[in-house]
């Protein structure tokens, strides 16, 4: 049985050489423990320091692209190299890497194929009361979107069965945390989470530059993730409630005609038959959508079977 501990980078050369030294080397359930680095297009010493500092791997983008497109990266690097459970991990030390025996075990005793390290949010220091409310609200969202159980979304301390990796494709470039956890409901991939702890903030987070822009990108992985994997549910309802309220503006107009004053509520009468039509055509998107949904089930099926077939 291999490990590999993967670590998307992005300028993380002050903060590396403390992560990957707390990363252990051997692990129960586990013959061979490796360590890759994903050097997403940093500027800085990220990848040297991860070769001084004993990573097995390291892989390199030539440009930046994104924490989400790093850790594809990786999944697909680690797949290609043989692991058999794959642990992600930040490379700002966030995460205590004592617990990864913990992380894994459900992955090991086949209870789960995908585990979310849960971090006490409530006791961080460096987490604002604000953060806080919306880590939790934000997870909430995201039970409520995936139907899963999942109390910290955002948590970026995960492992994966190979299995589960194989299957996971993150169409987002801004961050996998979200869409992989939808992801695994949609696609009835084992998923639950294990309480971990965290170490003392080192740096101000890359991703979150500020709660606008981290809410207002959430809010959009969200939902194209639903529209993604939920396009009829998602186009009916607003094609229900967009014909619904014609409807009801067309038979207040009908009220008023048939009691003789039909004449002074012309537009009412515009506006619900915009509206109905306007639900029409967005029931005719809903069943577009699905079918297009239904073929990109077929290309993740075929991707899946290539990837196994393939040993990756």
């Amino acid at each position: 049985m291999k490990l590999i501990i993967q670590i998307p980078c992005f300028n993380e050369a002050e903060t590396l050489a403390a992560t990957l030294a707390d990363l252990p080397r051997e692990a129960p359930g586990f013959d061979t423990v490796e360590w890759l680095v994903i050097d997403d297009g940093s500027t800085d010493a990220t990848r040297q320091v991860a070769f001084d500092h004993g990573a097995d791997h390291v892989v390199r983008h030539t440009s930046n692209q994104g924490l989400a497109r790093a850790f594809m990266t990786g999944l697909n690097t680690c797949l290609r190299r043989g692991a058999d459970v794959i642990v992600n991990t930040d490379a700002d030390n966030q995460y205590d890497a004592a617990c990864i025996p913990v992380l894994v075990a459900p992955v090991l005793d086949g209870t789960a194929d995908i585990v979310v390290g849960e971090r006490p949010i409530q006791v961080i220091r460096h987490f604002s009361p604000l953060k806080k409310m919306l880590q939790k609200l934000g997870s909430w969202v995201v039970r409520i979107a995936s139907n899963t159980n999942i109390p910290d979304a955002p948590s970026g301390f995960r492992a994966f069965s190979r299995a589960a990796a194989q299957q996971l494709a993150v169409f987002n470039d801004y961050t996998y945390t979200l869409e992989t956890i939808i992801q695994a409901g949609q696609k009835h991939i084992a998923i639950t989470s294990v309480p971990v702890r965290v170490n003392e903030d080192l740096r101000p987070s890359h991703l979150v530059s500020s709660i606008p822009y981290y809410i207002a990108r959430s809010v959009v992985t969200i939902v194209r993730v639903f529209v993604i994997y939920r396009p009829f549910r998602f186009f009916s309802l607003f094609a229900a409630v967009t014909f619904l309220a014609g409807f009801a503006i067309g038979v207040r107009f009908l009220y008023f005609y048939l009691t003789g004053d039909g004449a002074g509520h012309i537009q009412s009468l515009m506006l619900a038959t915009l509206l109905m039509g306007a639900g029409f055509q967005l029931f005719l998107v809903a069943f577009i959508a699905d079918l297009l949904a239904a073929n990109r089930k077929l290309m993740e099926d075929l991707l899946y079977r290539v990837r196994s077939a393939g040993g990756q």
